[in-house]
């Protein structure tokens, strides 16, 4: 729930407490929060500075770099990282300014692939094949030691540091690792090495992408059940997690009416989901989904259907209907379906609804 300060007066002036400790509140409250991203111009200037600083040093690498050779590179990001985590400690310990820490940190894993790259280029592991600008835009399951490095380089910074924006990075290599997986996998599926085609890579990164970005999910609700802390130290893993699951299964096609109603069910269980957990980003791409197939049916099932646009609207009223009755029962219903859950799963549950 937010409070704002308006709130505040007005419940003084309800005499609800004294205009001296709404005042109070809000100084607290200010100071609780100082250290959480927010909108304003501060704030703006840490993360548009952190992001052209990152976006430097991984999406827009120029080739030029490349002259540098696999010993300059690897000693070009170990001194950019070691300069960037010293000044994150400073940062932290003298002035305490988290946001403009963490987001140094966060430099740090994004430069742990092309320090990587830079030994891997060193020891001719690519054989000029690829370059470091092509970590970004292909795909190809030689990229996985820099992945797992990252990967690794993340988890001990995330333990050290416990900063949600450290997600970040994180839940992108995980993505990425995914991707380039599917063609270790569609060679370790038995395809033969002449038979294997665009298709084939398609249909295997489709289910690697679904079943990765299912566990992602996963991972993020058990770290938003052991998560003590005031940080939303999920909220990359959700977003990533989901963009990836609801991606593969929305790019997936099918004859079948059947598999295309499954899809309608899949998202309206999101939505639920999303509404249980109090976490958007299930409910936003579960109504994109329910959406998606709702055109499919305008336009494709029931194109010269009079009804179907009556019959849309019957049921969107009923849902209205359906959300009046829960919000005049919802303290009994939730009650009742808390009562149906597991202890610890209780109380995460009535911690994200308070």
């Amino acid at each position: 729930m937010k409070i704002t300060y308006k709130q505040l007066t007005s419940a003084a002036e309800q005499k609800l407490l004294t205009h001296q400790q709404a005042e109070q509140l809000w100084l607290f409250f200010q100071e609780q929060n100082k250290h959480l991203p927010s909108f304003q111009f501060t704030h703006i200037l840490y993360y548009l500075g952190g992001l052209i600083a990152i976006g430097a040093m991984s999406l827009f690498m120029t080739l030029g770099w490349e002259h540098l050779g696999g010993i300059g590179l690897l000693c070009i990001s170990a001194i950019y990282a070691i300069t960037a985590l010293c000044t994150a400690q400073f940062l932290l310990k003298r002035y305490h300014l988290i946001i403009p820490a963490n987001i140094l940190i966060t430099l740090v894993i994004v430069l742990t692939p092309l320090g990587v790259y830079g030994l891997e280029n060193a020891i001719d592991v690519w054989d000029n094949h690829y370059n470091y600008k092509d970590y970004h835009r292909y795909i190809d399951f030689r990229w996985l030691f820099m992945e797992l490095a990252t990967v690794l380089v993340a988890v001990c910074l995330i333990l050290r540091y416990r900063s949600s924006f450290l997600f970040m990075p994180l839940a992108f290599t995980l993505w990425y690792m995914s991707m380039d997986l599917t063609p270790y996998l569609v060679h370790l599926l038995g395809y033969a090495k002449n038979d294997i085609n665009y298709s084939d890579y398609f249909n295997v990164r489709q289910q690697v992408s679904l079943w990765f970005g299912l566990l992602v999910v996963v991972v993020a609700f058990l770290i938003d059940i052991k998560n003590k802390s005031d940080k939303d130290l999920s909220f990359w893993l959700y977003l990533f997690g989901v963009l990836t699951f609801w991606g593969a299964l929305s790019s997936m096609e099918s004859d079948s009416e059947l598999n295309k109603f499954l899809y309608f069910c899949v998202n309206l269980l999101m939505i639920l989901i999303g509404v249980i957990i109090v976490r958007r980003v299930f409910v936003i791409f579960g109504g994109l989904g329910i959406t998606g197939y709702l055109s499919y049916l305008s336009y494709d099932v029931f194109e010269d259907s009079l009804l179907f646009p009556f019959a849309l609207t019957i049921i969107g009223l009923s849902i209205i209907v359906v959300g009046i009755f829960w919000q005049r029962h919802e303290k009994a219903i939730n009650i009742y379906l808390l009562q149906s859950v597991p202890p610890g799963l209780r109380k995460y549950l009535e911690f994200k609804h308070h």
